[in-house]
C-alpha cells in the first residue's frame, strides 16, 4: 500500500473545513468540531464530508475561490487544458499566468503546474481520509450507507488520478495516510495507476445510486462512474479494454433515464433560440428544469444550496470578447457579461462567416479552409443562438453608433475584442455586470459525449460503421447530414467533439488521449505549430515536489532537472 508526504508534496487535506465553508447538499447546522475523530462518526457525518469532496472536485474550476475550497491562485484555470490546442489560442493581451503554456515554456515552477498537482493530491488525500474511517465506523443509518460513502469517495480519488495521469503521466498512486509523514516516495507506472482508476471506477459503478431522480441535484451515479469508465478504458487501451470502453458508454446510453435533448424547455423555452442553446440557459443544467442529457452536474449556482459563490469558475469569462473596450458598446448580459478574452477560437474550425475578417488562408497554413470554418449549413449548434457573429452597439452614451452593426475584422480578432463567441459561456447577471465569477451550474458529463467516446471505442475496433452509428445519432439531433463508414475517421471524430463539446471538454485530455496533439496542433494552431515538441505531452513534475523528496523523484523528459 502506497502513502506519500501530505504535506511535502502540497497535499493539505482540508475536506472538513470545506465542508464548513460551503453551502451543503443538506443544511445541517455542525454542533460541534469537524476534526475527523468527531465527524465521521455517523452518516450525517460521511455526508459533511461528502459535500467537501464535491466542493474540492469543482474547485478545479475556481480563479481565486469560494471559502476554503483549493484556489489556483490564476485567472481561469481550466483554460490551460483548451489553449496551445487545435481549439485556440490567447489574444494580444495576455493573462501572465496562462502565457507559459501558450508559448511553450513551461517549467517546474509554472503556476499550474504546481497548483494542479496539487488540487489533484488535495481531492485524493481527502477522499482517502473519508474511506479510512469508513472503515472504523460501524454507526450507519442504513446498511447501505458504507458502500455509498465509498463510492463517492473512490469516484473522486479516480477523477482526481484521471487528471493527474494526463498531465503527467506516472505519479504516485496514494491510498493511505501515513504517520508520521514520509519523505521518499516514488512514481508509479502510469499503466497500474489506470488500472486502479479503473478499480476504484468499477466499484462506483456497482454501488452508486441507479435512479438519477432519487439524488440531490449535483450528486453522482453510477451512470457518472460508467460513462467516466469508458474514457479510462480508452485511455489505458490494454487488450480487451475498448470492448469495454464499448460497454460502459452502451449501458449509459440504453438506461431509461437519458436522452439527447431534442425539444424546447426550460425557463427560456419561449425566447428566441434552440434546444441547444437551451442547455446552457441558466438554470437549466439540471434534470429538476427538464434537462434529459446531463449525467454529472457541477452546482455553481450563486446562492443555491451546493453552489459556488461570485468568485468562482472565471473560466466561462475567458471565453467571452472584450467588446466594452471598444467605443459605441456598454456592459450587458445579453452580450455574455465582462469578458476577459484571454482565449479566442481559430479560424480553421468557427469560421469567418458573417464577418470582416480573412479567411485562415495561406498565411496560417490552411488554403483550403471554407469560410464557414467546419460547421455544415443548418447546424444548430452554429445557430445564431450558439455562437454570437454580429454584434451592434448599444451604449446609449454614444448615439452615432447606437444600434450599428460593428464587424469583427482581423485586429479585433486578434486583440480578442470582438469575435464569433460561444454564447454557452455567456454568464452576465442583469443585477449586476461588475461581478467577476460565472454561476451557471457546469454539465461535466452529458449524453451527447457518451455517444462519442462510444464511437470512439468503435473505431478503435476497427468499427467504422458501428462508430459512424455512434455520431450520427449527435448529428441528427444537430440537424445534418450523416457521416459515411468510409468518413468515420479519428480526425472526423475530433472535429465533431469540437462542433459539440467547444469549450466544455478537456481539449487537451481528449487529443493527448487519442495520440493527435501533436499532430493536430502542428496543423490547426499558427501561434504554437513551431513552439511545441514531443515531449509537451506530458507537463514537468512540479519542482516542489522533487526538492521535498529525498530519494528518487525523476523529472519527464524534456524539461529542467531530467537526467535521462
Amino acid at each position: 500500500m502506497k502513502t506519500m508526504n501530505y504535506i511535502k508534496i502540497g497535499i493539505a487535506s482540508s475536506i472538513l473545513s470545506i465542508a464548513a465553508g460551503c453551502t451543503s447538499f443538506l443544511e445541517e447546522e455542525l454542533k460541534s468540531s469537524l476534526a475527523p475523530d468527531n465527524t465521521y462518526t455517523s452518516s450525517l457525518g460521511f455526508e459533511v464530508g461528502s459535500t467537501g469532496l464535491y466542493a474540492i472536485a469543482r474547485s478545479e474550476y475556481n480563479t481565486w475561490g469560494e471559502n476554503g475550497a483549493f484556489m489556483h491562485n490564476g485567472a481561469c484555470a481550466y483554460e490551460v487544458l483548451q489553449i496551445s490546442t487545435d481549439l485556440c489560442r490567447m489574444g494580444t493581451v495576455r493573462e501572465g499566468s496562462l502565457v507559459p503554456v501558450a508559448e511553450m515554456t513551461l517549467n517546474p515552477s509554472t503556476l499550474f503546474v504546481g497548483s494542479y498537482w496539487n488540487w489533484a493530491f488535495n481531492l485524493i488525500g481527502s477522499a482517502n481520509e473519508l474511506l479510512i474511517y469508513s472503515e472504523k465506523n460501524d454507526n450507519w443509518d442504513y446498511p447501505t450507507d458504507k458502500q455509498l460513502y465509498q463510492a463517492e469517495a473512490r469516484f473522486f480519488r479516480a477523477y482526481a488520478y484521471r487528471t493527474l495521469v494526463y498531465l503527467y503521466g506516472d505519479v504516485p498512486w496514494v491510498e493511505t495516510i501515513q504517520k508520521p509523514f514520509l519523505l521518499s516516495f516514488s512514481r508509479d507506472p502510469k499503466i497500474e495507476v489506470l488500472g486502479n482508476i479503473i478499480k476504484d471506477l468499477e466499484f462506483a459503478k456497482t454501488y452508486l445510486p441507479d435512479n438519477p431522480d432519487n439524488v440531490k441535484e449535483g450528486k453522482l451515479t453510477t451512470w457518472a462512474a460508467r460513462h467516466l469508465l469508458s474514457e479510462m478504458y480508452l485511455l489505458r487501451g490494454a487488450e480487451g479494454d475498448y470492448k469495454l470502453a464499448e460497454e460502459n458508454a452502451q449501458d449509459v446510453i440504453d438506461c431509461p433515464y437519458y436522452s439527447l435533448v431534442k425539444s424546447r424547455y426550460g425557463n427560456a423555452k419561449n425566447d428566441p433560440g434552440d434546444y441547444f442553446s437551451d442547455m446552457f440557459v441558466e438554470n437549466n443544467q439540471n434534470r429538476s428544469a427538464g434537462n434529459t442529457e446531463s449525467i454529472w452536474v457541477m452546482q455553481f449556482q450563486y446562492n443555491t444550496v451546493g453552489g459556488g459563490t461570485n468568485s468562482d469558475d472565471w473560466t466561462r469569462r475567458a471565453w467571452n470578447p472584450q467588446y466594452h473596450a471598444i467605443d459605441g458598446f456598454a456592459l450587458a448580459d445579453s452580450l455574455g457579461g465582462r469578458g476577459l478574452a484571454q482565449i479566442y477560437p481559430l479560424k480553421w474550425w468557427i469560421g469567418v462567416k458573417g464577418t470582416n475578417a480573412t479567411t485562415a488562408g495561406e498565411k496560417e497554413g490552411f488554403p483550403g479552409i471554407q469560410e464557414k470554418g467546419i460547421f455544415e449549413d443548418g447546424d444548430i449548434r452554429n445557430s445564431e443562438y450558439n455562437i454570437k457573429r454580429n454584434w451592434y452597439y448599444n451604449n446609449p452614451l454614444t448615439p452615432n453608433k447606437l444600434g450599428q452593426k460593428c464587424p469583427i475584422d482581423d485586429k479585433s480578432w486578434s486583440q480578442a475584442q470582438l469575435f464569433p463567441a460561444l454564447k454557452k459561456f455567456f454568464f452576465g447577471k442583469e443585477e449586476n455586470l461588475q461581478l467577476t465569477g460565472a454561476y451557471k451550474d457546469r454539465m461535466k458529463f452529458r449524453l451527447a459525449e457518451t455517444y462519442l467516446l462510444l464511437a470512439e471505442a468503435y473505431l478503435r475496433q476497427d468499427m467504422p460503421d458501428k462508430a459512424a452509428d455512434a455520431v450520427n445519432e449527435v448529428r441528427r439531433r444537430a440537424k445534418v447530414s450523416d457521416v459515411s463508414d468510409e468518413e468515420m475517421t479519428m480526425d472526423f471524430l475530433l472535429d465533431e467533439r469540437i462542433r459539440e463539446l467547444y469549450g466544455e471538454e478537456s481539449r487537451r485530455f481528449t487529443l493527448v488521449r487519442t495520440g493527435k496533439l501533436l499532430e493536430r496542433v502542428r496543423k490547426y494552431n499558427p501561434e504554437a505549430r513551431d513552439l511545441i515538441q514531443d515531449f509537451h505531452v506530458l507537463w514537468p513534475i512540479p519542482q516542489a515536489i522533487r526538492d521535498a523528496n529525498v530519494g528518487n523523484f525523476p523529472q519527464n523528459p524534456g524539461y529542467e532537472g531530467y537526467e535521462g
